[in-house]
């Protein structure tokens, strides 16, 4: 009977989506009517925020529960196909929708590793984690980890951790909600993290993970349909060929051989030889700051009244006067400004060849490159395989056979936008090289000034060399701005644009729900039910539940609104958070049964403590809040970057709990047993509800 009621379930399932689906589609028919008709963009864009929230608020409404085993793990009966679309919505966040395409586009042939470190995670998942944790059946990622290892210190070090990087890694989702909203609601950058926020609550607040899984199942429909069509139209654009995937090929030649001839351009090297001059003059007023502001402001003054004087023509004075309005008040803010123009030292380059692996000026540079490659790729693998707010969802199947296929059903899904990743990115940059450089500055099209409006870091063309003409080293893409930009860029509909903006929502609202769930589960579940009040009613967990969900949003939206750093920097600093913290512990807890509890508590702290440390002093973002002097390089250990600090932090961890393990006394047979348990998945308990 039971297995007959979830087949049951399952049917109406994929009837309710089916329906869901089409009426989708519908509904961005009759907006793209009513656009040809003279509904205004702006109202576009409210339409798809209003629509789009509304639904996932019904849904949560809908899904709303004040069951427990509903509220952490949605009553453990998510067919492995929908957890698996689940898994694809709360896994493609605002770094793979909104990001990734465009680290593709600035780093060519080596953001490449995002696509293979992230895909090839789930294999990990699949090996090594998500069946015995679903035979281990409780509801969080510390549960476990304060099981295996025995008393509270254990949990504790798992709840710090899951914090860090779920929270590091939210604040990345709710500053993609801000940009989304702000430029198609035109509301202010802040005001839009807010308004997103609301959007985030509405689902997770009301029915925790039953809630989360049935919207993240109708964000993934609207994300993935929102991401294709874009890239196909862009292929047929560019190829006339409507499988983008196959016109990646073609693309990227045309590109190689654009990029030959924008190297060799002499404006281009012009333009080069302006931005290199800007950015040796700013180093060198960088070592004297207070008198090169003196002298700066002093000529400023200066030009204004020998124009007067020479009774100049009036838009001279004028401009004279702007431009010493618009000096800096003072010495650190100008500071400030010629730290942005030392930085315009690496546009002075020529364009970086797209399909170049390993690019560098001699044989150290490209062994650093590669190595980079190599370690980002190792960090976001490892960090897959080990994010909590991702392993939470293999406990919401009804058996540990359905959790491997929830696997695999995952990485079908992620695989259809990483796989059409690569090639949006080069047609993106097919379409700049072709049509916006070489264009006149007279007409430039519209989505330059529309995003450069939202934030000029997004975007930006001025004419360096005055000559009215767009060369490449004068355009700013700002890596978050690409897949956002794509519809405009390709000439397609405003609705497309909302569309698209609705599908970057999708895929932030979707993960930045599953990470704040974890987050509040990890403080109301194992700080408070499991060490404070393990006597609390089943109302108060959930009370505290939902004020703590409310708290971490309100806290992560704050911080998002002060733009820290890009999307993909927040991101892969998470998984190295996540890899160095959890993936020894929860590899040795399952396959090694002498791992203690000493043993698994140092070697969290100590490959967290090292990932972080590398962190913080070699990022700048970082360096300013933690008051790190010196340069960069004094800190960089074998030219590793700071998104793959986690590097050092997995084999650390690693050896630390081997080395304490085997110098402290072995686990209880309690603890034996249970590693029995979850170790054979096929034995008895397979459809497992361990205590709640």
């Amino acid at each position: 009977m039971a297995t007959q009621t979830q087949a049951q379930f399952t049917q109406s399932l994929k009837k309710y989506y089916s329906v869901y689906t089409g009426g989708f589609i519908a509904f961005v028919i009759i907006l793209a009517i009513a656009e040809q008709m003279g509904l205004p963009n702006r109202w576009i864009g409210y339409t798809f925020l209003i629509a789009t929230i509304g639904l996932y608020a019904m849904i949560g409404i809908m899904s709303r529960t004040a069951d427990v085993a509903e509220y952490y793990v949605a009553g453990r009966r998510v067919p492995a196909f929908f957890n698996g679309m689940a898994t694809g919505a709360d896994w493609m966040s605002a770094a793979s929708f909104i990001g990734m395409a465009g680290g593709l586009y600035i780093q060519g042939y080596d953001g490449l590793a995002f696509i293979m470190g992230w895909t090839g995670g789930y294999v990990l998942v699949a090996l090594f984690l998500a069946p015995y944790l679903r035979k281990f059946g409780q509801f969080t990622i510390p549960d476990f980890l304060g099981e295996r290892y025995g008393g509270h210190t254990a949990r504790m070090v798992g709840v710090f951790a899951a914090i860090l990087c779920s929270f590091t890694y939210v604040v990345a989702q709710i500053y993609g909600v801000g940009i989304i909203t702000s430029r198609f609601t035109g509301l202010e950058f802040g005001v839009g993290v807010f308004v997103g926020l609301g959007g985030i609550l509405v689902c997770s607040f009301l029915g925790g993970m039953r809630a989360v899984t049935w919207t993240q199942v109708a964000q993934y429909i609207i994300l993935i349909v929102a991401y294709m069509i874009p890239v196909v139209w862009l292929s047929v654009k560019a190829t006339n060929f409507p499988v983008p995937q196959l016109a990646y090929g073609y693309a990227l030649q045309k590109v190689t051989e654009r990029e030959k001839q924008i190297t060799a351009d002499p404006k281009e090297i012009e333009v080069r030889n302006i931005l290199k001059e800007k950015a040796t003059a700013a180093e060198a007023k960088l070592k004297d700051p207070a008198a090169a502001y003196a002298a700066d402001k002093a000529a400023a003054e200066k030009k204004v009244v020998d124009l007067k004087v020479a009774k100049a023509p009036a838009e001279q004075v004028v401009a004279a006067e702007k431009t010493l309005a618009a000096f800096p008040k003072d010495v650190e803010e100008a500071k400030k400004a010629w730290a942005k123009e030392k930085g315009l030292a690496a546009r002075a380059n020529p364009p970086r060849p797209h399909a170049q692996a390993f690019p560098g000026k001699d044989e150290k540079a490209q062994n650093t490159s590669r190595l980079n490659f190599l370690a980002l790729t190792f960090c976001l693998m490892v960090g897959t395989a080990a994010l909590p707010h991702i392993l939470m969802r293999y406990y919401t199947t009804p058996s540990v056979k359905e959790a491997r296929q929830s696997v695999g059903w995952s990485l079908f899904f992620i695989f259809l936008l990483y796989f059409t990743a690569p090639a949006l990115a080069v047609l993106v940059k097919y379409d700049v090289y072709h049509h916006l450089v070489g264009s006149s500055f007279a007409e430039l099209p519209r989505w330059v000034a529309s995003w450069g409006a939202v934030d000029a870091a997004l975007v930006s063309v001025k004419d360096l060399n005055a000559d009215g003409i767009v060369q490449l080293a004068e355009i700013v893409l700002g890596q978050d701005i690409i897949v956002l930009a794509t519809p405009e860029i390709a000439g397609l509909p405003y609705v497309i644009s909302g569309l698209v903006a609705a599908g970057g929502l999708a895929a932030a609202l979707s993960t930045a729900d599953g990470l704040l769930l974890t987050i509040a589960n990890a403080l109301s579940h194992d700080v408070y039910y499991k060490m404070l009040d393990p006597h609390a009613s089943t109302k108060r967990r959930l009370t505290i539940a939902k004020v703590l969900l409310l708290l971490v949003a309100a806290a992560a939206a704050t911080v998002a609104s002060q733009k820290p750093a890009d999307i993909l920097f927040l991101v892969s600093a998470a998984f190295s958070f996540a890899a160095a913290a959890f993936f020894p512990a929860l590899v040795l807890g399952i396959f090694w049964r002498r791992a203690s509890s000493w043993g698994a508590v140092l070697g969290m702290a100590a490959g967290l403590g090292i990932t972080f440390y590398y962190m913080a002093t070699t990022q700048p973002w970082l360096r300013s809040v933690f008051g790190v002097t010196g340069s960069i390089a004094d800190h960089t250990w074998f030219g590793i970057s700071p998104i793959s600090a986690g590097v050092f932090g997995v084999p650390l961890g690693f050896a630390v709990i081997i080395v304490v393990s085997l110098l402290t006394p072995a686990p209880a047979q309690k603890v034996q047993e249970l590693i029995e348990h979850v170790r054979y998945p096929h034995l008895k308990g397979d459809i497992d509800t361990r205590a709640t």
